[in-house]
């Protein structure tokens, strides 16, 4: 039997993107957890759909962990200032400390921030060390072009199996919850 998810952390961009859907979905998703009793984890910034996403949970009843860096916190991203707090020393430590709070991952649009912590999970899923789940909401197609370059690594020879990812996918916000619940 699977483990019931209780806390999920999300890895999204700290800007909007050009595609108003990121941010509305981002709302819903933060809403969806909060009305669901979701804890959620995030970067704990203030910005972008990563600022929107954790003041949509927080509305919404979801107790929410944002862990940074003084480095990410001088230079990029002001501290949402409604969420509990943990700084960490480095974007390694911060990332060990997202996943060590998390019992699954919701994987929004997002830059290279995200694609790095998304991509160290599904490292440690290759490898056997983790089987936590990720739950990608395909935002306006946004994964789209990540699950073909998926399966060319498959094709050339890089990739074995694909079921060895723990990976399930949502076109839309409500859909990616249902999968949550079912999971």
């Amino acid at each position: 039997m699977a483990q019931k998810l209780k806390t999920l952390a999300v890895y999204c961009g700290h800007q909007y993107g050009t595609a108003p859907q990121f941010a509305r979905d981002a709302k819903e998703v933060g809403e969806l957890l909060g009305k669901n009793k979701f804890n959620m984890v995030f970067g704990g910034g203030d910005v972008g759909l990563m600022g929107t996403v954790a003041t949509a949970a927080l509305e919404n009843g979801a107790h929410v962990v944002g862990v940074s860096t003084h480095n990410v916190i001088e230079k990029q991203e002001p501290v949402h200032e409604g969420v509990e707090v943990e700084i960490v020393t480095g974007v390694n430590e911060r990332k060990q400390k997202m996943y060590d709070l998390s019992d699954g991952f919701i994987i929004l649009p997002g830059g290279i921030g995200t694609l790095n912590e998304l991509t160290d999970i599904m490292t440690m899923q290759q490898i056997g060390e983790s089987r936590k789940p990720l739950f990608f909401l395909n935002s306006v197609k946004f994964w789209s072009p990540f699950g073909r370059l998926f399966v060319h690594m498959q094709h050339c020879g890089f990739i074995e199996n694909m079921r060895d990812y723990n990976i399930h996918i949502g076109a839309t916000p409500e859909d990616l919850l249902k999968i949550i619940l079912d999971y």
